[in-house]
């Protein structure tokens, strides 16, 4: 099936301003409750979101085979286990829907109140029910950095690192929305020189800069995803804030990886753009330092041009941009770390995870995590307010954003935004 809906000349009836992340080149999907207190599946264009529910009772998606109810879910789970065929329909049926040339919904005034929402009329909602959450390592520059800083600098890569993704299962309840606050946790730390541990609010507060993939039903116990056609299996992708805390980490990590440190919170945004919508923004992935194993060796390009920034702006504050970075950096692309998370039979079901891992560009200001960019807070970063950063604060909010641009059209992910709180504090009971 041709993907029309990336036609690049295409333009929208609806208004789209100039930089914006969503044309009609982009069609991400999300969940969303409406000004009147429902839960719907929907797309985006512009400033307006798409109420994909009313727009399917309504008979616009006639002739694709849909059941009725696909989109009057409060997931995508069932939506995007229908398969790659199906998006591809639906998708390219929106962008003929909302065509500058197409006047059937925009000259019906009843229906369009029904499928059309200001942004402020909505409240984004967590798109998918995550039930698997893998987080990989897949940077070579994040763990050259960490490496370097925690273990001995001419061996900063692990034995296994340049012949496999490496990477955990993590934990999937505590995935949240953007705009959604973290509290700041609570652990077990080993201060420096002591020989016993404490407990109390971790110290050192970081972000990790990560996109993340969600996943289709793609096999059955025991049967691996070849390289060659793991993306088929790929719905898209959202920006993923990784929260990490570094001091707890450092104490529990040894000798099984990340627990506590890791667990108390991600943040993701709202809407995923597809792998379609990103297709003409391929580019090659980095050469292997090493051979890789046949089941990891993949041919054309497989990354994607996504430019990324991460800005921290303190309570009352203006904003200050503290990286800039790029996904195609990644040196384990998408389809060799779905290759190797079910070469040993491990089934993906339809709303699982995989984190990219900390991306990490080759210069300072493209480091995806406090840790690396004042360098264990060695290198403080100055804020536009004066005040000084080596982690993150109480009420600092975390913005991530991300784009492709290219040939005059751009795609993005509009941002994943979240504010640091103090600890928890239970409110007693009168």
């Amino acid at each position: 099936m041709p993907l029309s809906a990336n036609n690049p000349d295409r333009t929208s009836w609806l208004h789209v301003g100039k930089n914006s992340d969503f044309p009609i080149q982009n069609i991400p999907f999300g969940v969303f409750l409406t000004r009147d207190d429902i839960i719907t599946i929907g797309t985006r264009i512009g400033d307006t979101a798409i109420d994909l529910g009313a727009l399917h009772q309504l008979g616009y998606f006639d002739g694709i085979p849909l059941t009725e109810d696909i989109f009057l879910q409060d997931t995508l789970n069932d939506f995007i286990a229908d398969g790659r065929k199906t998006w591809r329909a639906v998708r390219n049926r929106i962008a003929q829907i909302f065509d500058s040339n197409n006047t059937a919904l925009k000259n019906n005034i009843k229906h369009k109140e029904r499928v059309c929402f200001r942004l402020d009329e909505i409240e984004m909602q967590l798109p998918v029910q995550i039930g698997d959450y893998t987080d990989f390592y897949s940077s070579i520059e994040h763990a050259t950095n960490v490496g370097t800083m925690f273990r001995d600098p001419d061996n900063a890569l692990l034995p296994n690192w340049l012949h496999i993704p490496v990477g955990y299962h993590g934990r999937s309840s505590s995935i949240i929305p953007s705009g959604i606050p973290v509290h700041r946790p609570q652990g077990q730390t080993l201060p420096n020189g002591a020989t016993d541990p404490v407990f109390g609010p971790s110290k050192l507060i970081d972000f990790e800069l990560e996109m993340a993939f969600i996943t289709t039903d793609a096999n059955d116990l025991g049967e691996p995803i070849p390289v060659s056609e793991a993306e088929e299996y790929i719905f898209g992708l959202v920006l993923f804030n990784d929260w990490s805390a570094r001091d707890i980490q450092k104490w529990e990590y040894v000798p099984l990886g990340p627990f506590l440190a890791k667990n108390f919170a991600s943040s993701m945004s709202p809407w995923i753009v597809t792998l379609d919508a990103l297709e003409p923004f391929k580019v090659e992935s980095p050469k292997p330092i090493k051979p890789v194993l046949p089941y990891l060796q993949s041919k054309g390009k497989k990354s994607y041009d996504i430019n990324l920034e991460v800005a921290i702006r303190p309570k009352d504050a203006k904003e200050t941009i503290v990286s800039k970075s790029n996904f195609k950096y990644m040196y384990w692309n998408m389809s060799q770390q779905l290759a190797h998370h079910t070469v040993n039979g491990c089934p993906v079901n339809s709303g699982d995870m995989m984190g990219s891992g900390t991306i990490s560009g080759p210069t300072p200001d493209s480091y995806g995590s406090m840790l690396e960019l004042t360098w264990r807070g060695e290198k403080p970063i100055k804020m536009k307010d004066g005040t000084e950063r080596k982690f993150i604060n109480d009420y600092d909010t975390v913005i991530m954003r991300g784009h492709c641009e290219k040939d005059g059209t751009r795609i993005g992910f509009g941002e994943v935004s979240t504010q640091l709180l103090p600890i928890y504090n239970p409110k007693k009971k009168k």
